[in-house]
């Protein structure tokens, strides 16, 4: 059985609350992914992705790119556990509509998971 660890990315590309939205953004493009773990000091305080960008430019589409990441992200996001089958993390990522999964090992961050980790995962498995 593959687990999430299996699969996750342990490369954590993560922000603070206070960056902009630029910033944030310009993080993520150059590591090339769609989402970065909010982080004060070791605590996850949130997730903002490229969902995130495009609902704040949206919003106001003059001021949000100086505007805090804290303002767009997603407050305490759900998360899954290091060890949890494949198949769970895709069923929790599909009921509630998002693609990128922070992943903990006894409360603490040591990864993140997205649905194309998953569906390569399964694929291969197929």
């Amino acid at each position: 059985m593959t687990t999430i660890k299996d699969v996750m990315s342990a490369d954590l590309i993560h922000v603070e609350a206070h960056d902009t939205v630029t910033t944030a953004a310009a993080i993520m493009d150059a590591a090339r992914v769609g989402a970065a773990l909010v982080m004060e000091g070791e605590a996850l305080q949130g997730i903002f992705t490229e969902r995130d960008v495009l609902r704040a430019l949206k919003r106001d589409p003059h001021g949000v790119l100086d505007s805090p990441v804290g303002d767009w992200m997603t407050n305490d996001p759900m998360t899954v556990a290091a060890d949890a089958p494949v198949m769970d993390a895709l069923r929790l990522m599909l009921r509630g509509g998002f693609r990128h999964l922070p992943v903990v090992d006894d409360e603490r961050l040591v990864g993140i998971v997205s649905l194309r980790d998953l569906a390569r995962a399964l694929a291969e498995e197929g």
